[in-house]
């Protein structure tokens, strides 16, 4: 039963297409996914998406997302319990949320990275991640995208969706608005702040957002979604573009908090404002609207310069050939898989640190015997350690001294004693021709992989260096390997002549 006071603002609000809305209620909700370029080119991920989850990839395009793809969900294979989605390979996603990031990104964001440019992009309320790993499939992996969520719970959601998808050049913070704000001045090109909202275009599919709802709920969303957006208007630089979006029909939390918005700040204009409802597309209701800031002579920084509060230090192959630089603060969070993370000083003197020989010389065996040359090429970034875990910050990343940071980039690793072990992240962001050896197994056995199981390798497909399809038992090859299904990596296994053992991480296992 949905609440009277709400009935009457929507009848007012949409006079006679009031019934076609009451109607859609009562039909089934629509089920999306995006298919995620950072882990394949469209042609393969299509391949895999009429193979495995049976998509007329024809009939069932999102209209304002070129990756994205309706489905209806098989019950013997539901796309939620498939090895392709542990992979990362497509994210499920409401249709209509896709639209924010498409107006976003509506422009290629990516720069000549060599020539020192790149983008800054905020998503400034990120969980649980389907719009940050939307705008970082096409961000392509260059430049910086600082990924926020103010509630530790839904933060560490967030970090394990960016790992899942394979994200390289993210950072991911535990922080409030009201932090980043004094940090980040005229910092971003683009922001999203996809806000927290009294969710009403969501009273289809959730019955909590239902029995949550009241005027007042509207009214101390609307105040919160103002506090939020004059945070992010002071971290947009000038000629930079913002959009604003929430899951909710109220005018309130909507049209007239961009209203609002611009009577308090002169500096930036509406371009673009659009208001999905149920009963004309195939999706939920929403509500996106695009703004720009005005660019002042003499005072807007180039587009697409990453110079402001960048974080300094050595790359990959500085790393591993001589010492490190000194490291900045940093505060650590929690792994994705569950594992904690020592707090304190990111280490640049004494112990198992940066500097030390031995740490450099493990660390350059495994790249030397694990990874072909083009993946280090494609690792750019800065080395940074908290606690025990290595972790790859992209370039152009800021300092982050004093930040509250869950993930610090790309996680590589963590020094065990005289080895170094890779990170399931580093697995994710793999492709099998960028390892010294892969291995491809089936649906059925990648499902086992999950679960925890070794895998008995002999009737996969195999290669181990030599550019061709190899039987385990005729090539010795003992050490890392990444275990794909579909050409897409699902993590870490260790050969032992024809047995891989299973290093998918245990507080990640599951039963599909």
């Amino acid at each position: 039963m949905l609440p009277t006071e709400y009935l009457s603002g929507m009848r007012e609000l949409l006079k006679d297409e009031y019934d076609d809305y009451l109607r859609s209620l009562e039909a089934e909700a629509y089920r999306a996914l995006r298919l995620n370029p950072l882990k394949a080119d469209e042609a393969q991920l299509l391949v895999l998406l009429n193979e495995y989850l049976h998509v007329d990839i024809a009939a069932d395009r999102v209209p304002w997302e070129p990756l994205g793809y309706y489905y209806t969900d098989d019950k013997d294979r539901p796309a939620g319990k498939n090895p392709l989605h542990e992979a990362g390979m497509y994210y499920i996603q409401e249709p209509s949320a896709m639209l924010p990031v498409s107006m976003l990104m509506d422009e290629d964001p990516v720069r000549d990275s060599e020539a020192g440019k790149c983008e800054r992009i905020l998503d400034l309320c990120a969980a649980p991640g389907g719009k940050s790993t939307q705008i970082a499939s096409r961000m392509k992996g260059r430049g910086v995208l600082i990924c926020n969520e103010i509630i530790s719970q839904r933060a560490s959601i967030l970090s394990e969706n960016i790992e899942r998808m394979g994200v390289r050049n993210a950072l991911v913070l535990n922080e409030p608005p009201q932090k980043l704000k004094d940090t980040f001045v005229d910092y971003f090109d683009r922001i999203l702040v996809d806000a927290p909202c009294s969710g009403e275009g969501m009273f289809r599919k959730n019955e909590q957002a239902v029995k949550e709802w009241s005027p007042d709920s509207v009214l101390m969303c609307a105040a919160r979604q103002d506090e939020i957006l004059d945070c992010a208007a002071t971290m947009l630089r000038p000629g930079g573009t913002m959009v604003y979006s929430t899951c909710t029909f109220s005018e309130e939390e909507d049209e007239s908090c961009i209203g609002r918005f611009l009577d308090r700040h002169g500096d930036y204009e509406l371009v673009r404002m659009e208001k999905l409802l149920p009963h004309r597309i195939k999706g939920e209701g929403h509500f996106a609207a695009k703004l720009v800031r005005k660019s002042t002579d003499g005072t807007a920084e180039p587009a697409g310069y990453c110079t402001l509060g960048n974080y300094r230090g050595t790359d990959i192959a500085e790393f591993t050939g001589m010492n490190a630089t000194e490291k900045p603060d940093g505060k650590s969070g929690e792994t994705s898989s569950g594992e904690k993370k020592k707090r304190g000083r990111s280490k640049d003197s004494g112990g198992n640190n940066a500097n030390t020989a031995e740490v450099r010389k493990v660390f350059a065996q495994f790249i030397g015997s694990t990874l072909k040359e083009e993946a280090v090429n494609r690792l750019k970034g800065s080395i940074l350690w908290f606690g025990d875990n290595l972790y790859l910050m992209p370039q152009g990343a800021p300092g982050i001294d004093g930040i509250r940071v869950l993930r610090a980039g790309l996680c590589l690793g963590t020094m065990k004693k005289d080895r170094f072990e890779p990170s399931h992240a580093l697995a994710l962001a793999l492709s099998p021709g960028e390892v010294a050896c892969a291995v491809d197994i089936t649906p059925e056995k990648a499902a086992a992989f999950i679960e925890g199981m070794p895998i008995d390798h002999e009737e996969d497909k195999t290669d181990c260096g030599n550019g061709e399809d190899d039987k385990a038992a005729s090539v010795p090859y003992r050490g890392w390997v990444l275990v794909c299904c579909g050409g897409i990596s699902l993590g870490w296994g260790k050969a032992v002549g024809s047995i891989i053992k299973n290093h998918y991480p245990k507080g990640l296992r599951k039963r599909l």
